[in-house]
């Protein structure tokens, strides 16, 4: 019979990414740690006021590295789902986010580079690569943590 306090816990790890509008940065975090971690960590995102679309912009910049996020649509965030994840990561000065009791909160204040005068697919470019190192860290994270 097998000693079942030996077997490790192999729930898979879960995120949800929360920006404003769920048209921009939640969605390229989303399809980032998809490509990064596989199904090797369950990826969901959200806003706290959503948009009516992607940002055009930030899923060229994804198709760029080999990321489709064209077919997304902006969700508003189920409380139900904020409830059930292990982490929201919140993107962005201007979100803010009150998880349950149980859940970790991190917050990136991502890069910004309209604040140095860089915009449209190069200022997206930029915050791409930023929110990418990102979610490396983190996929590593959740990966070897279980």
């Amino acid at each position: 019979m097998p000693d079942h306090d030996s077997i490790p816990d192999t729930k898979t790890p879960s995120v949800l990414f929360v920006c404003v509008k769920n048209g921009g940065k939640s969605q390229m975090a989303a399809g980032l740690m998809r490509q990064a971690a596989g199904d090797a960590v369950t990826v969901y995102s959200a806003g706290t006021e959503p948009g009516t679309a992607v940002n055009s912009v930030s899923a060229e910049s994804l198709a760029e590295v080999g990321i489709d996020i064209t077919g997304e649509v902006p969700k508003p965030i189920d409380p139900d789902l904020l409830a059930r994840v292990d982490l929201v990561v919140t993107l962005g000065r201007e979100v803010s986010v009150e998880p349950p009791a149980g859940v970790r909160l991190v917050n990136w204040d991502t890069d910004e580079p309209s604040e140095r005068g860089i915009e449209g697919v190069e200022r997206m470019r930029l915050v791409r690569d930023d929110i990418a190192t990102r979610v490396e860290a983190l996929a590593t994270e959740l990966t070897t943590a279980r």
